[in-house]
């Protein structure tokens, strides 16, 4: 095995976060940003690329953390290993309200594919890169679902949801057409492509967008109900506007209708 083999247990039920159980010696990689706590004796260090590929050239390390930039992630990772005798332990936190997947990545073909703001952390020695699509449809309509992290190796890693989280099992030939934003990730041999609704009032009306995912089977799928994308629309709609005003305001009831509602600002 080349990944670290990292015990773990998720806690919570709607903003969860997922505690891994470090050896001496065992590490784990994570975006910047996830982190929430962890033992004394744990090391931090920032590092070009995931550190899965010690033996590669600096070249290579140049091109492959290049790629990360597509996604909108930083060249750099952060490794967090244990330095010290007898197990310590470390805790990741989802960014927004939703469920922690593990992974184990032995049990998809070495590969799973997910959303590029989906990645949590993983064991030492699991590779996250960039899934190009071949296809000019995604390139030019896919939205969220464009650009698509990678996660390879034999190892554990972690993925974040918004929201709950459905698992559906494809067979050979099966289509699922879903929201590209609510995509979280699906295991290699899913096809994935994007679709036209079709349409005028379908178009013009109907407020879901012009496109949308078609997954294949035969393989795995995660889906998520709340993308963030969606969730931080809502409330950039429900903030107020110039001059400090909320939508309430501009209703027939106005200042009555913030009573009535709670509001008794003065």
């Amino acid at each position: 095995m080349n990944s670290h083999e990292i015990d773990y247990e998720i806690f919570g039920e709607e903003m969860q976060y997922v505690e891994l159980e470090l050896d001496p010696q065992e590490a784990v990689i994570a975006e910047a940003g996830n982190f929430m706590m962890m033992d004394d004796g744990i090391k931090m260090d920032t590092i070009f690329g995931d550190g899965s590929k010690q033996n590669e050239g600096f070249l290579g390390k140049v091109l492959g953390a290049g790629k990360r930039l597509l996604t909108g992630e930083s060249l750099f990772m952060t490794i967090f290993s244990n330095q010290v005798q007898g197990k310590k332990k470390i805790s990741f936190a989802s960014p927004y309200p939703g469920k922690v997947i593990p992974l184990d990545l032995r049990e998809y073909g070495g590969k799973f594919i997910c959303q590029k703001d989906a990645f949590l952390c993983a064991a030492k020695g699991v590779s996250i890169g960039v899934e190009f699509s071949r296809k000019l449809g995604r390139g030019f309509f896919g939205g969220e679902g464009f650009i698509m992290q990678k996660l390879e190796g034999d190892g554990l890693a972690f993925v974040h949801s918004g929201g709950t989280t459905a698992k559906k099992y494809l067979q050979p030939g099966e289509k699922l057409k879903v929201d590209t934003g609510c995509i979280i990730g699906f295991t290699k041999d899913v096809d994935y492509n994007i679709e036209f609704i079709g349409g005028i009032k379908n178009s013009l009306f109907g407020g879901e967008g012009l496109f949308y995912a078609t997954l294949t089977g035969p393989g795995t799928v995660f889906i998520q109900s709340l993308p963030f994308s969606r969730l931080a629309g809502r409330i950039l709609a429900a903030a107020p506007q110039g001059g400090g005003k909320d939508k309430g305001e501009g209703s027939i009831l106005g200042g009555l209708g913030d009573m009535v509602r709670g509001d008794n600002r003065f």
